[in-house]
């Protein structure tokens, strides 16, 4: 999935007067100590840090104090921020009232994310902290809007993700190349709405091969897709083959509903509950 550039956050800085003392080279050593321990408290690699943020070496603990207090404010445990700051360790260095809140003020307010949902849709896609507001998550929810994501259908905590997808070289891609299939375009609109997931499947590694399986080995229709895409959500490998493959080696038929959103469990049941049949059909036949 093609994302947007990271933005650049706003490293913040103490105001020092220009006639403090400077700190002496054993008091900078022991802060700088201190702050690597409350990383690793935290669960934060401070070696990946300080190479991905360098700013982060000469910023004060206080800084990354506030933006853990930031976090929490919106319901984000210090166990679930530390794991958001070692993915990007570029917030820990953010000023939170410039590069945060922005950001959470825009996911209640634009986007409408009840209160104690933004917290699941930051730690289900922590990169809409470091996605930049102006150039990636307000033109790409203006496009989800208009494409049909409003009303019952308006994103949740589950789909923001699709809010860091480039609507360029990602959205829109994957909506042309449904529509190429033959699909009508509201069609497609209605496929993504009912399964948001399309729109974060590759084209190449998942909408190519389970669509030349599903065409060539299945002889499927593309209208089966259609009532159920979320054929493309079950594993090719995993799921699709075998049990199409067991459906042949019995000689029966299934709709995909039917084959794919039961467990192995399940569907082993179904096999038998059709082989029991085909007996007692067979049975009074000979009767």
């Amino acid at each position: 999935m093609m994302i947007a550039q990271f933005r650049p956050l706003t490293t913040q800085t103490a105001a020092v007067s220009h006639l403090a003392a400077p700190p002496s080279a054993g008091d900078a050593g022991l802060k700088f100590r201190q702050k690597l321990i409350y990383l690793k408290s935290i669960k934060v690699n401070p070696t990946k840090a300080l190479r991905i943020n360098p700013n982060l070496r000469s910023a004060p603990i206080s800084a990354i104090h506030s933006v853990t207090r930031c976090l929490s404010s919106m319901g984000i445990d210090l166990a679930a921020a530390g794991r958001i700051l070692d993915m990007f360790p570029q917030l820990l260095t953010a000023d939170p009232y410039s590069d945060v809140y922005p950001i959470f003020d825009f996911l209640l307010h634009a986007v409408r994310i009840p209160f104690p949902e933004v917290r699941k849709s930051i730690t289900r896609c922590p990169r809409i902290l470091v996605s930049d507001l102006e150039a990636q998550l307000k033109p790409t929810f203006e496009f989800l809007t208009e494409f049909g994501f409003v009303g019952p259908d308006k994103l949740t905590a589950q789909t923001t993700l699709l809010l860091v997808s480039s609507v360029e070289s990602t959205l829109k891609p994957k909506i042309e190349f449904l529509v190429g299939l033959g699909f009508e375009y509201d069609d497609v609109r209605e496929m993504v709405l009912r399964l948001p997931g399309l729109l974060t499947f590759s084209v190449e590694n998942n909408y190519r091969p389970k669509l030349e399986y599903f065409l060539k080995e299945m002889n499927g229709d593309l209208e089966e897709i259609k009532k159920f895409p979320q054929y493309f959500s079950s594993s090719l490998e995993r799921k699709i083959k075998p049990r199409h493959r067991l459906l042949l080696d019995h000689g029966f038929v299934m709709s995909l509903p039917e084959m794919l959103k039961v467990s192995d469990g399940e569907f082993n049941v179904r096999l038998i509950e059709r082989r029991l049949e085909m007996a007692d059909q067979w049975m009074t036949t000979q009767s």
